[in-house]
């Protein structure tokens, strides 16, 4: 027994279910345009807001009780932890989980000691996933919480500190190999700066650049299949973070020749502290060719930091789904809740509730993705929009038939008067709202 014992395995049961532990729109077996359900949305848990966050704040200290928490984390500590996140796994039905290397392990001051430590564990982590048929979807190793990581890990003024972060991602980035992880995921949490008045910038993106490029050499050493991931942030905890949004780390990748070896995970509520739509990450994603996972979750826009809480809004996913269907679905990446109870939200059953609540919101947005998709509106105006470009001066254009000079006497001698067409924005939003009905 653990404390999430309580609650039955959480079944569908339809949208009229009086029922709270239950799913009302999740089936894992309904096919939406020839893809179960469970395969388009690949869920994961994340192992550090669900079971290593007190419920804990600036201002008090945490509410939620987690029996195995407290420092330093023993190995029996460790374990518990362990049994009680399998189980809530396995009741609420999901595939895949996530995790950090410090969230699944006993302490260790050394570098042989956290190598101890995280083998020693993942031996028990693989009995779980052979029994239960759940796999990580990806691990990442904290390069962030300790002291020794304040001013960064890759990015770090002090040698020494990189090399610490070097040898935690080697072997969690072998832990997720051996586990049969999907991805492996590296977040620069710290990888930026506070003040550029004591920052060689160019140089932190240097090291920055050989870090990344070390841990895909190593990646084919031991001969992981996985995809390595980014994710992107603009500031919080720094003032600002290099990997801040897509753009950005498509332009770090360029520069340092790993375009065709890393790809995004794309976070709901990075998108938004850096002022840009969801959908937009995902899209800038899809246009670079980085496009691999996300991290789903959503922030108050009346706060302006990372506040994790769980998605509960259908209309405002479907323009993210539809890129998502559009793309065909994830190839290893899924959509994974990196989302945190609130403070007040004390009871076990909560954890599930929450769980249940994203993933129906998920379910739905799907749906409606899938519905808009087949039909195939949406698609015919943004072709009508660009249909000149179909057009034989189009066709010159793109085929780079043209100079600058050249083109411009094209304009005057043909006389061109071009007016502006209808963008039917109008039309394209209230297609989205009619058919969020599930």
């Amino acid at each position: 027994m653990s404390l999430f014992s309580d609650v039955a395995p959480i079944r569908f049961e339809g949208p009229e279910s009086p029922n709270e532990l239950v799913y009302r729109v999740y089936e894992p077996d309904r096919v939406v345009l020839g893809k179960r359900m469970e395969d388009w949305l690949r869920v994961a848990v994340c192992y550090w807001h669900s079971f290593n966050w007190p419920g804990s704040d600036v201002f008090g200290t945490g509410t939620l009780p987690r029996p195995w928490l407290g420092q330093p984390v023993t190995d029996a500590m460790a374990r518990q932890k362990l049994d009680a996140a399998f189980e809530f796994f396995s009741r609420l039905g999901v595939r895949y989980f996530t995790f950090h290397d410090l969230d699944v392990m006993a302490s260790a001051d050394t570098v042989r000691g956290h190598e101890q430590q995280l083998r020693q564990i993942e031996e028990a982590m693989a009995e779980k996933c052979a029994a239960t048929g759940v796999r990580p979807l990806w691990g990442t190793a904290n390069l962030f919480s300790h002291p020794r990581y304040a001013a960064g890990a890759a990015t770090s003024p002090d040698p020494e500190v990189f090399a610490w972060a070097a040898a935690q991602v080697r072997c969690c980035l072998e832990t997720t190999h051996r586990l049969g992880g999907a991805n492996y995921v590296l977040w620069g949490g710290r990888e930026g700066y506070d003040s550029l008045l004591n920052t060689d910038l160019g140089s932190e993106l240097d090291r920055y650049g050989r870090f990344l490029a070390l841990v895909v050499e190593h990646k084919h050493r031991i001969g992981f299949k996985g995809t390595i991931l980014i994710e992107p942030k603009p500031f919080e905890p720094t003032k600002h973070q290099y990997d801040r949004d897509t753009a950005a780390v498509y332009a770090f990748l360029q520069r340092y020749g790993l375009t065709g070896e890393v790809r995004i995970n794309v976070e709901v509520n990075h998108a938004t502290l850096a002022g840009l739509d969801f959908e937009h990450e995902i899209a800038a994603a899809r246009a670079y060719g980085l496009f691999g996972s996300i991290d789903m979750n959503r922030g108050d826009p009346r706060n302006g930091w990372d506040t994790d809480q769980f998605p509960n809004n259908a209309q405002e996913l479907v323009p993210a789904l539809m890129q998502l269907v559009e793309d065909g679905g994830f190839a290893t990446g899924g959509f994974n809740f990196d989302a945190k109870l609130r403070r007040q939200s004390v009871a076990p059953a909560d954890l599930y509730l929450a769980h249940i609540g994203g993933i129906d919101t998920l379910a739905r947005a799907l749906l409606a993705a899938g519905e808009i998709v087949r039909e195939g509106q949406l698609q015919r105006l943004r072709v009508e929009r660009y249909q000149g470009w179909n057009s034989e001066l189009g066709r010159a254009i793109d085929q780079g038939r043209f100079s600058l000079a050249a083109l411009a006497d094209y304009a005057a001698d043909h006389e061109l008067t071009p007016t502006p067409r209808s963008g039917r924005q109008e039309l394209a939003e209230s297609i989205i709202a009619r058919h969020c009905r599930f």
